[in-house]
């Protein structure tokens, strides 16, 4: 090898991963972001609007409208900007309804969960998707788990009963939060797995059948709110007037509808796998941050309660992942039997 190829095999190197580390800090940056600022709309004092409902429905009217200004753009530069075609049909959105439903119920309880409880605890108030995944998966799929996933799975429910005790020590445990971030995560779960089903209504686009899924959810919170009494709440708010209210409904909604684009982009610089470490790792930090932000005192048992979680979450992927790619091997060992004992028995 000669030394100017080794030169061009190292910066070609270089430059793959300083793009990895970008498009990984952006979804960092970008998700982190979501959380505090849409903790800043829901429960900070400066903002004073009980409304979760109303404010969950509002971001998913901003994410429809961004899918119809990249719609647009997608006309006017073709070349630059690309983005699938919008088509607003009643058959396709009834289609789409029953995951509409269950994905109002997970952004939902996600931010009713959020409202409740600290940043520091919102991951472990929502770690139990994993075990959620296992069950649904068995309940609706009828597909078994491996004995080591079950292990992980107790790892990480030992994690959240552990946090949620040290968080009634602290006096701080919101019962109300801890039940919604439960029914968070198992809308997340359901979320997942109805997916699969409407996508192919949609053509595979998962922008496509984000624009439907907004549409009928920002509809379906409509009488949600209203039952749930915000009326009131939206009468007596007096800062619908501040432009700074709306700049900061609209960078949560933007925040939003981007982290769509940049899970996606992470998972095309990296993979499915290391996309799943690097959300993750991400906890992790979310949670530190949130503790020196809020200026928080966490006990020893506290701060294990997250790692037991975290330790579950990515031992379970891990164990998932070497599992799919021995099935994987399985299936191409099978096809090349199969491919010889046919050449056998033709000659």
């Amino acid at each position: 090898m000669t030394p100017r190829l080794r030169f061009n095999m190292k910066e070609n190197f270089m430059m793959q991963a300083s793009k990895i580390a970008a498009v990984v800090a952006l979804y960092w940056v970008t998700s982190i972001s979501m959380v505090f600022l849409n903790k800043y709309l829901l429960s900070s004092p400066e903002m004073k609007l009980d409304a979760p409902l109303f404010i969950t429905c509002s971001q998913c009217w901003i994410t429809v409208a961004l899918c119809l200004v990249m719609r647009v753009m997608a006309n006017v530069w073709p070349a630059k900007v690309q983005f699938p075609q919008l088509d607003l049909s009643l058959d396709i959105l009834l289609k789409v309804l029953p995951l509409s439903i269950v994905f109002m119920g997970m952004i939902a309880f996600n931010n009713l969960c959020l409202k409740s409880v600290g940043v520091a605890f919102y991951n472990v108030g929502r770690s139990l998707t994993t075990v959620f995944n296992v069950i649904m998966s068995y309940v609706l799929l009828e597909q078994t788990t491996s004995l080591r996933s079950l292990l992980c799975c107790a790892i990480i429910i030992g994690g959240f009963w552990l946090g949620v005790d040290q968080e009634s020590q602290h006096n701080s445990l919101s019962k109300l939060g801890i039940l919604y971030g439960v029914l968070a995560s198992l809308c997340v779960s359901l979320n997942a797995i109805y997916m699969k089903k409407v996508l192919p209504f949609v053509e595979g686009s998962i922008w496509r059948l984000t624009f439907y899924n907004n549409i009928n959810a920002s509809l379906l919170f409509v009488p949600a709110f209203l039952l749930a009494g915000e009326t009131s709440a939206l009468v007596s708010f007096n800062n619908f007037g501040l432009i700074s209210f709306w700049v900061v409904m609209l960078a949560s909604g933007c925040l939003g509808f981007s982290m769509s684009y940049v899970t996606g982009l992470q998972i095309k610089f990296t993979s499915p796998l290391t996309h799943n470490i690097s959300g993750t790792a991400k906890a992790c930090a979310q949670t530190v941050i949130a503790v020196g932000y809020f200026h928080e005192v966490k006990t020893y048992l506290w701060w294990a309660s997250n790692l037991l979680v975290l330790l579950g979450s990515s031992s379970y992927t891990w164990v998932r992942g070497m599992e799919m790619k021995r099935a994987q091997k399985d299936f191409m060992d099978e096809v090349r039997t199969g491919s010889l004992e046919k050449e056998n028995e033709s000659t």
